[in-house]
């Protein structure tokens, strides 16, 4: 028996079908794989680490705060970040825009959770005209990796860079059209291509898929007409094997709503809404953190 998106059995049970103990047990594995952890930088420049849990209506588990990482409203944008336990506590890495220079950051915290060694090196400049940026790292082999980096300028353009060591970033492609795009955030990346999924000012929501071939031709389809211009941030993650979670913040109203997707299938793609995330996110830098590379999959189409 072909089995149904993660998407598609939640709204089957919000629908208020008879749920056999077997199909209770699947939905609690669903609800259990459809959950993230949503990070932020705050305008004091702290960084947060947040569970948040496609439950209906969502939960969010408590703000874990690492102080003083970034001065002031320094934190622009932020890619991604890896999140790994290591014998000695946790270890953190991923790129950040602060001003108009996009940074490499190693952070290292003991066993009780305190800053043991923060590490900022400088990428480049240029980026102050930048609004949105995140990195793709597929690896399914330990001897063919690839790192792509994209960023949209305010003028529309969407660049992609592709990357060796931190400073050998590799002109790969642009391509414009993307002036309407409010926020993108990554939700598929395979051997052969990389996709996000944008808002658009007017409201509309697309998948924008990126072959990895040297032409950057994006293909852009459309997943729904209307209503999602409200938000600033869209951040996504893995929903199980067939889809993807995903949590758009209002940055107006300080709120969080949280969905679930089927996989992207322009407008008959599957979409499960849980409602309002409890609490208040009023943080201007959100991003998504991430596990390993070899453990980081993402499975949106």
């Amino acid at each position: 028996m072909r089995k149904l998106p993660i998407a598609l059995t939640m709204l089957a049970v919000t629908a208020g079908l008879a749920i056999s103990p077997v199909t209770a047990s699947a939905k609690a594995q669903a609800v259990a794989a459809c959950a993230f952890n949503l990070g932020s930088v705050t305008a004091g420049g702290h960084q947060v680490v947040q569970r948040i849990t496609a439950t209906s209506p969502p939960t969010a588990g408590a703000r874990a705060v690492t102080p003083n990482l970034y001065a002031d409203g320094a934190a622009r944008i932020s890619g991604s970040f890896i999140n790994e336990a290591v014998p000695t506590g946790t270890s953190r890495r991923g790129r950040v825009v602060l001003g108009n220079a996009i940074y490499q950051h190693w952070i290292e915290l003991g066993t009780n959770g305190a800053v043991t060694s923060s590490k900022l090196v400088r990428i480049g400049g240029g980026w102050s005209t930048f609004t949105d940026y995140e990195h793709s790292t597929f690896n399914d082999s330990p001897t063919h990796p690839r790192t792509y980096e994209y960023a949209l300028r305010s003028d529309g353009i969407l660049f992609r860079w592709a990357v060796g060591d931190i400073g050998d970033w590799t002109p790969y492609g642009s391509a414009p059209g993307f002036a309407a795009v409010k926020s993108m955030t990554l939700i598929s990346k395979t051997a052969s291509y990389d996709m996000f999924l944008a808002n658009t000012r007017g409201g509309a929501l697309y998948t924008i898929r990126i072959p990895i071939s040297a032409a950057m031709k994006p293909v852009v389809t459309k997943v729904r007409t209307g209503t999602w211009q409200g938000f600033e941030a869209l951040v996504a993650g893995q929903c199980g094997n067939y889809g993807t979670v995903v949590v758009g913040i209002d940055k107006d109203t300080k709120s969080a709503y949280m969905y679930t997707f089927g996989h992207a299938n322009g407008l008959s793609t599957s979409i499960t809404g849980h409602g309002k995330v409890p609490g208040t996110f009023a943080d201007p830098v959100y991003f998504r953190w991430a596990p390993p590379v070899k453990s980081d999959w993402l499975f949106g189409e």
